[in-house]
């Protein structure tokens, strides 16, 4: 004897060794033999071979008409042995009633399974949307192989091209037009951006990742709402100072600009000034959900994305000619020694007398020049001469409590654009890279009197009791890194006992934040926590912290990578094709005269350190990759730095290939702020 039975929704039969109360022993025409349960045997028969009823019954059930198989079929429930006598012949034989059980079987639309070979018919509404459903999805196959031809032949159907980076890097993966690119790549055989490219779904490298980042962090679009910057309505003294900023001439954000009063007299009044925003623009207003919602200003080559509308920042910069509102911090000290003796935050108006940019100022204002060696021919000689000497005494005072000094053995990089930086970059300008060693004059100044500011307002806003976002680590052993939070604590990197970060609120949300609270503290004193916008452990700040650090991580990660970019722009429009290098680890070397970190064949064994030769061999800009080999060893093995040792975040992120989120096995299935050396300090 024989049984037809139903194993996990698959039809088997083969012969019935033994029987018992509630089960069989049925050996497969493979010869396996399986435990089948009664419940789940649906005919027995003597003949013919179940091979051959199950080849005769496949073939006659696809000449049954599901249609007119749902019209014989009654309203109440059935057994397929019933409706094979209904349809095919009131003598249905076994061959029928195995036809009719596979296709009641493979049309749930039509027909809903009840158990144990009995079916009911679905409604006449049910049927006809499963059949719209059916239509839809016959139509989306034709749809993906129409387009996934076209992709193959090098063209690219507008909905994929409108949806290029949601397929690439956010898909959605039963979408047609990702399963068409999928399809399409494996026909062609050929890597996701090839094909695409050579389709005309990306117009060019630039702005692949441009438009990349945009997908990913302005989805909505980079313009801003209609804006009008609130007036600051407080009656603010005029502050008796002249005023000077140091910016690069790109800067239209210029948050800080300093003063020196009391030259010659034996006390020294040193101002730090900063543009105050907060002073009008208050918590949950139109502008501030503008700011938190971007929380940095993004830049990159020739362009940047600012944090507030232009006509707001133009509201409160610090602009010379101009009175500007300004939270200043005096801090009067020897001017033999330089010992703080003082400090006092006030809400005032500022003179600004003048906006130096230190691209022109570099090499006019130097150290000879600072300390006498040489004249100083340029305006606020005397006072950038005290600033200068005050920025190395503070400087030496944070690198004891570091334990070692700071090194700048790498430079910073400018780079400059043929457009002028006035309108958004197309990718194939001519870009020019030059190099300001980290720590020059103008920098130093800059940098520490806003580490000084910044310590300052931290450890006044402690111990008033107000919360604010620091910046904080916990020491300078390997892996400890930077961490913001809420409370004041040590900056081992930076050698001070706090470190906010409020010296740039027109361009950093958390900025912007901690001047709130700085101005409660200005205006209200030891009573500031009552009136301040934020209390201790209030939940928005650890909101704003983490939105801030994914954003401000994805905008750096986006300026390193399109620097990358520029990079070998630089290195194709000038033939660069040798380059000297330091080698790092793993085979990573590091470019001597470029902001460049790659991969070059022969180096993996060397020592770290070792100074070489390397060839480019070829750059892609798709995925900023950069091949390259050794040429030669240029010296022996020297003993690295701590600093320009480590691999930082910036590289890490830009020295491999690009990662797309597209799944072929699926088929089937720092420096940013304008270079401004605070950060580079920080």
């Amino acid at each position: 004897m024989f049984a037809l039975f139903d194993e996990a929704g698959k039809f088997l039969a083969g012969r019935v060794m033994s029987e018992a109360e509630s089960s069989m022993q049925i050996e497969l025409e493979s010869g396996k033999r399986v435990k089948v349960k009664s419940a789940n045997v649906l005919i027995k028969f003597d003949k013919p071979a179940p091979a051959e009823l199950m080849a005769e019954g496949q073939r006659l059930a696809q000449e049954i008409d599901l249609d007119l198989a749902w019209e014989f079929a009654p309203d109440t429930e059935f057994g397929f042995a019933d409706l094979a006598r209904d349809y095919f012949d009131a003598k249905a034989s076994l061959a029928h009633q195995a036809a009719a059980l596979f296709r009641l079987f493979e049309a749930p639309h039509y027909f809903r399974r009840m158990g144990k070979g009995q079916f009911k018919k679905a409604s006449e509404e049910v049927v006809k949307a499963a059949l719209l459903g059916i239509e839809r999805k016959r139509q989306q196959a034709l749809q993906i192989e129409a387009w996934a031809a076209e992709l193959v032949a090098g063209q690219c159907p507008a909905p994929v091209r409108e949806q290029i980076y949601k397929i690439l890097f956010k898909p959605d993966k039963n979408g047609p037009e990702y399963k068409a690119v999928v399809e399409a790549t494996k026909r062609a055989q050929k890597a996701p951006l090839d094909l695409l490219k050579n389709a005309g779904a990306i117009s060019s490298a630039y702005q692949f990742h441009w438009k990349r980042f945009l997908f990913e962090n302005f989805p909505k679009g980079t313009g801003f709402p209609a804006l009008q910057a609130p007036e600051i309505r407080d009656e603010l003294p005029l502050s008796p100072v002249r005023a000077f900023s140091i910016d690069d001439s790109a800067t239209t954000e210029i948050d800080d600009a300093l003063s020196v009063q009391g030259l010659g007299s034996g006390s020294i009044v040193f101002g730090i000034h900063i543009a105050a925003p907060a002073l009008a623009v208050t918590p949950d207003s139109p502008v501030d959900k503008v700011a938190r919602d971007r929380f940095s200003t993004v830049y990159m080559p020739g362009w940047k994305l600012t944090m507030l509308p232009d006509e707001v920042v133009q509201a409160y910069t610090l602009v010379e000619g101009r009175d500007c509102p300004a939270v200043s911090l005096y801090v009067t000290m020897d001017e033999a020694t330089l010992e703080i003796k003082a400090s006092e935050t006030r809400l005032e108006r500022v003179p600004i007398a003048a906006n130096l940019r230190h691209d022109k100022l570099d090499a006019i204002v130097t150290e000879a020049t600072l300390t006498g060696e040489a004249a100083a021919d340029y305006a606020f000689a005397p006072e950038l001469a005290f600033c200068f000497r005050l920025a190395k005494h503070l400087k030496a005072q944070r690198e004891q409590v570091r334990g070692k000094p700071e090194t700048f053995n790498r430079p910073d990089y400018n780079f400059r654009l043929d457009s002028g930086g006035l309108q958004e970059p197309e990718g194939h300008e001519l870009v020019s890279i030059s190099t300001r060693q980290r720590g020059a004059p103008l920098d130093l100044i800059v940098a520490e009197a806003m580490i000084l500011a910044n310590s300052t307002w931290g450890g006044w806003l402690a111990e008033l009791g107000l919360p604010g976002i620091y910046r904080s680590q916990a020491s300078l052993a390997p892996g400890v890194k930077v961490r913001m939070g809420t409370k004041a604590l040590p900056h081992a990197g930076m050698g001070v006992a706090q470190y906010t970060w409020a010296t740039s609120p027109l361009r950093r949300y958390v900025d912007l934040v901690n001047q709130w609270q700085i101005i409660a503290c200005a205006r209200h004193g030891r009573t500031a926590a009552l009136v301040a916008p934020f209390k201790p452990k209030d939940a928005q700040l650890f909101s704003i912290i983490s939105g801030f650090d994914a954003a401000y991580s994805a905008y750096n990660g986006f300026q390193s990578g399109i620097e990358r970019y520029w990079t070998l722009r630089y290195l194709q429009q000038n033939a660069i094709q040798e380059l000297t290098a330091s080698v790092m680890k793993d085979g990573l070397v590091r470019a001597d005269s470029l902001p460049l970190v790659f991969k070059a064949l022969g180096c993996e064994g060397l020592a770290r350190g070792s100074h070489v030769r390397v060839r480019i061999t070829g750059c892609d800009e798709m995925t900023l990759d950069v091949h390259a080999s050794l040429i030669e060893r240029l010296d022996e093995t020297q003993a690295p730095d701590d600093e320009a040792d480590d691999l930082d975040a910036d590289d890490a992120e830009t020295s491999g290939p690009l990662t797309l989120a597209i799944d072929l096995s699926d088929a089937d299935a720092n420096a940013a702020a304008d270079n401004k050396p605070e950060a580079a300090s920080a």
